[in-house]
């Protein structure tokens, strides 16, 4: 008997150091970046059960545990190791870095999403060394908040990994604050040895056809906020007056969107989605979703899980149009395989009367939004051809990624839309090392990766960090952390610390108690501050 990965696998590998018989892939220097998950041997599994201890997205199962609709992943599992045979790993001996002495060692992260939690998990591991989070929002924990769709509760578990971090007495919390604009890059640095950006990415990719700003026209990722009660979208409305909208790219991010405009607003009414967004998705006329990518299903960024999970929507049919030959080749990686093969079984399928759907449409390119006032349609034609074809639509959302933008006072990429670094370490234009300044998670590698893709790239940041500290380059006299909360209440900034947060937490987990939800979200944030800061309006 073994146990088995499942579709919540986050990658962020806490379970592979747990593993008595190294019996978890890809790891190490066995590529691990290239696949969506991790997989476990079942022949070598030993059954213990520490993996699934370690895993904090209960994506973990014994096999015979499995819920019914993971069942398939145990054959899944399996074929990864059919493909890549397990092997064993030299790792490189772990060495904790030797303690600070308190004081000498400083760091401000701007961003409290994955990539910024888990440098400050990574930094708080060493005793003595002091960490100030600093986040624009009153809330922490970015696109798992904000960017998780709210069916997938067990992926937001996640957040569980950076509490004991976060609450510790080492961490200073500075939420509601926004750098470049209450606060300067210059005056961080006056107060920290060094300062690590992980701030993500929050513009979508424009298309760049004609019609791409017509009302009815947006980004996926602003109605992905909507939806998540994000403060700032709070006020986005949405055309779902029609039978059919169309999504123009096929990662993750697309099917999350079109799952929750066609499950059943009874469920949805089960989750942490944002109380607006469930009631006018309650009046939906949408029947249809159609998903549209410009390469062929082999090449859809979209991960096997997700691909799979869709089949599981009571009262949604999944068709598929314009796939590759669905036959798998020998050069197929195993994900791409599996692909293909729920693509066959999704095809032979039958269709049931009175089902909406979801409408893969590949190797079809979007021409032209179509409409005056108000979108009307999507031209759309093959990437090599002329023929084109119209998709009658009032909803379109662009999915195709996003992009950072500049950050006050640092250098920026803008073809890249990264801040240019070497090893986690900013760079200026000709290539130099600015002293003290780091970046970590999109902003410094661009939009790629899963929630646990964050722990690697936020570790190699902080490696780098402590290399210029053992080096002597980050010595430097500075203010202490007294004097920096003395410079924000200067300002009149109302921040919340982390106790401010738990009340937050707490109010929204109450009102979801009381409905049976696993929270009711505060989407405004006036609303935030009164029950983060309800004395004073302030906790400074």
């Amino acid at each position: 008997m073994a146990y088995v990965i499942t579709q919540n696998c986050c990658k962020d590998a806490s379970c592979v150091p747990v593993c008595p018989v190294d019996c978890i892939r890809p790891a190490g220097d066995d590529g691990g970046s290239s696949t969506e998950m991790l997989y476990i041997d079942p022949e070598t599994c030993i059954d213990c059960g520490a993996c699934m201890d370690a895993c904090p997205v209960d994506a973990i199962h014994y096999e015979d545990d499995l819920p019914e609709s993971q069942e398939r992943f145990r054959a899944i599992n399996a074929q990864y190791f059919a493909r890549h045979p397990l092997r064993t790993l030299q790792y490189p001996a772990v060495v904790k870095h030797p303690r600070i002495e308190p004081g000498a060692l400083r760091v401000a992260i701007v961003g409290a999403g994955p990539a910024a939690c888990y440098a400050a998990e990574a930094l708080i591991d060493i005793d003595g060394i002091e960490v100030s989070m600093i986040e624009r929002l009153p809330t922490p924990f970015g696109l798992v908040r904000s960017g998780v769709a709210p069916d997938h509760q067990r992926t937001k578990s996640v957040v569980s990994v950076f509490e004991r971090a976060m609450a510790s007495k080492r961490l200073a919390a500075y939420f509601n604050v926004e750098v470049g604009k209450e606060i300067e890059h210059d005056h961080l640095l006056r107060h920290h040895h060094a300062v690590i950006y992980a701030v993500g990415m929050s513009c979508s990719r424009d298309l760049g056809i004609a019609g791409e700003d017509i009302r009815g026209s947006h980004a996926a990722s602003d109605f992905v906020a909507w939806y998540n009660g994000h403060p700032e979208h709070r006020d986005h409305r949405f055309d779902l007056g029609g039978p059919r909208a169309v999504i123009i790219g096929n990662g993750n991010v697309a099917l999350d969107v079109a799952r929750v405009l066609l499950t059943d607003a009874d469920r949805l009414a089960t989750t942490d989605i944002a109380d607006d967004a469930l009631e006018a998705l309650r009046c939906s006329a949408v029947e249809e979703v159609v998903i549209l990518g410009r390469r062929g299903l082999r090449d859809a960024a979209f991960s096997v899980g997700e691909f799979l999970a869709l089949g599981n929507i009571d009262g949604v049919d999944i068709l598929i149009d314009g796939a590759d030959d669905l036959e798998p080749q020998p050069d197929d990686g195993v994900e791409a395989a599996l692909k293909l093969e729920i693509a066959r079984e999704y095809i032979e399928k039958p269709r049931t009367d009175g089902h909406k759907r979801i409408v893969f449409r590949f190797h079809t390119r979007p021409v032209e939004i179509i409409g005056t006032d108000h979108v009307s349609g999507v031209e759309v034609a093959a990437p090599s051809g002329d023929d084109t074809d119209l998709l009658s639509t009032s909803l379109v959302l662009r999915s195709i990624g996003y992009r950072g933008t500049p950050i006050a006072d640092l250098p920026f990429s803008s073809d890249a839309g990264t801040v240019p670094s070497q090893g986690g370490r900013v760079t200026d234009k000709e290539g130099n090392i600015l002293p003290g300044v780091y970046v970590a998670g999109w902003i410094k590698r661009g939009p790629r990766g899963v929630i646990g893709t964050n722990r690697a790239c936020a570790e190699e940041t902080v490696s780098a960090v402590l290399a210029d500290f053992d080096a002597g380059l980050l010595e430097r006299p500075i203010g202490d952390r007294a004097d920096f909360d003395v410079a924000i209440a200067d300002r009149g900034i109302e921040h919340v610390d982390w106790s401010g947060w738990r009340a937050i937490d707490t109010a929204e987990r109450t009102a979801g108690a009381e409905q049976s939800r696993p929270r009711v979200k505060l989407v405004d944030i006036a609303s935030m501050l009164s029950v983060a800061n309800p004395q004073t309006g302030s906790r400074v």
